[in-house]
């Protein structure tokens, strides 16, 4: 199972430290994977949820990209992500999203069986342990909560 950071939060949102590198490198050397958000403007790239915030290297994403779950937010940061084989996605409203590794990426309050589970902790209903077990992978803001769950 894939155990998710998600924009590098382990145990609670910190708004002010999310989608920031040393926040995504304290997850990754907890021994998790990390989603981050990032932009690609004037051939610069960001990470930022909703808009572009901080600049990032390439190489730091070439260097982690083994742990990284990029969801792209504009079709140009898609693009570069693709053709630097990236594990990445895009997505918005729609239930499902497949990833550049073909990982099926759920969204909040989908079916998660044979997919990444998405912050599971905002489901309408809660999800039992068995229900999780279903899934490929969680992408949650607690992801200690879960790993301890059910490693």
């Amino acid at each position: 199972m894939y155990y998710i950071a998600h924009r590098g939060n382990l145990n609670g949102r910190i708004p002010e430290r999310e989608n920031k590198p040393d926040y995504i490198m304290e997850a990754i050397q907890a021994g998790y994977d990390c989603e981050i958000d990032i932009w690609l403007i004037d051939n610069i790239l960001y990470l930022g949820h909703d808009s572009p915030e901080t600049v990032i290297p390439f190489e730091f994403l070439m260097e982690n990209k083994k742990y990284l779950w990029i969801h792209c937010k504009n079709k140009d940061a898609l693009y570069k992500m693709i053709k630097s084989d990236m594990n990445c996605f895009f997505h918005d409203r729609d239930d499902y999203t497949l990833t550049s590794k073909l990982v099926i990426w759920g969204n909040i309050n989908s079916k998660i069986d044979n997919c990444i589970c998405v912050m599971p902790e905002l489901f309408k209903n809660r999800l039992s342990d068995l229900d999780l077990l279903k899934c490929e992978g969680v992408c949650s803001d607690y992801i200690e909560y879960y790993y301890k769950r059910f490693v």
